[in-house]
């Protein structure tokens, strides 16, 4: 499913021409390896785990123009009792959604595919046992946090892929998962009304004197077996989310050849961050998705093509080879951001805190 715009022959004979002239002409000046600018805030949905909004050649004066995701990770409990979805150690569960408003063109039913590309895209990547992150269970075989990461297109102006995975990253990389302390319920022994189960909990009857009444049954000091949990109060709203550098970037390799690109041995040319127009114009994208791991080499999580164009096995092998370089700079430009996040929200919300 393509989301390009509607270009005429000459148009696209002109933007190729340009991409393969020497040195490469393009439409705003770039060079072929050059990103537009990048805008990133983090902690923009109040009521999310974590968030992140993120724009790729946005206006700066005019405020407009260019690609924008929006993304937010909201936890929620699911029992794991065979019965439902939920699994030992949890699950994540990713949808993307784009905005009628970016997709003027297509129709609903188009728009719908599109939606569904994006969304199994995203979530085979993301759900991929490689990349689970380990603080995602709450009581074995009892309970876990399904973590659902919603994305929305707000706007489309090229290179939606790279920008979906980057405000993807930042929106985990920002979720916090809340402390849980488990609790059981525990009977006096001499409680009237009081019988052990044949599952060997404590049954009471709330009917049967004060005496029991005045004794609590919470214990989160001695736990021999959790029935339940509860969510400690603190001001910094949990944990980060485990395993969180090694969430992956997406790096889309476009790809267009000199006419007439009658056999797949003619060499092909490789940009990055294209616009509408330039999608338009190219045969074949390559979208790699790569994660870094602290410590270990990099992984390619997941690749796919995109449009009518060819490559052969050796091509495909120096696109991966190239678009891990460029993944690793945009892993570097992106984790900077991030921390830069982390610094400016943790000094507000440290200040916020000393003002109680």
């Amino acid at each position: 499913m393509s989301s390009s715009i509607s270009t005429s022959k000459a148009e696209i004979s002109y933007i190729q021409a340009g991409l393969l002239s020497d040195p490469p002409l393009r439409a705003d000046g770039r060079g072929l390896h050059d990103f537009r600018a990048i805008n990133l805030e983090t902690g923009v949905a109040p009521l999310a785990n974590g968030s992140a909004h993120l724009s790729i050649g946005k206006n700066p004066h005019g405020g407009g123009g260019g690609t924008e995701i929006l993304a937010a990770a909201k936890l929620e409990v699911e029992d794991v009792d065979g019965r439902g979805e939920g699994v030992n150690g949890g699950r994540i569960v990713c949808a993307v959604s784009c905005s009628p408003s970016a997709y003027p063109h297509l129709s609903s039913s188009a728009l719908d595919d599109l939606q569904q590309d994006m969304s199994t895209l995203l979530h085979q990547t993301l759900s991929h046992p490689s990349l689970h992150p380990p603080n995602l269970s709450i009581i074995p075989n009892k309970k876990s946090w399904l973590l659902n990461l919603d994305c929305v297109v707000l706007a489309d102006a090229g290179n939606t892929y790279d920008a979906l995975f980057m405000a993807a990253r930042a929106a985990l990389w920002d979720c916090k998962v809340p402390r849980t302390r488990a609790v059981e319920y525990k009977a006096p022994s001499n409680a009237p009304g009081a019988k052990v189960l044949e599952s060997g909990e404590m049954d009471v009857d709330e009917t049967a004197g004060d005496s029991a009444a005045n004794q609590s049954g919470f214990d989160t000091r001695s736990i021999a077996r959790a029935v339940d949990f509860e969510l400690p109060d603190y001001w910094d709203e949990g944990e980060v989310l485990g395993g969180r550098d090694r969430w992956p970037v997406c790096v889309t390799m476009n790809a267009v050849a000199p006419a007439p690109a009658s056999t797949s041995k003619t060499p092909w040319v490789h940009y990055l961050d294209a616009i509408l127009q330039e999608e338009a114009a190219t045969p074949l994208r390559l979208l790699l998705v790569f994660s870094f791991p602290p410590n270990s080499i990099p992984n390619l999580q997941a690749m796919r093509v995109l449009g009518s164009g060819e490559l052969e096995t050796a091509q495909i092998r120096d696109s991966v080879s190239s678009g891990e370089k460029f993944a690793q700079k945009m892993w570097d430009a992106l984790n900077a951001k991030l921390k830069e996040e982390d610094l400016r929200r943790g000094q507000k919300a440290r200040d916020r805190f000393a003002r109680r």
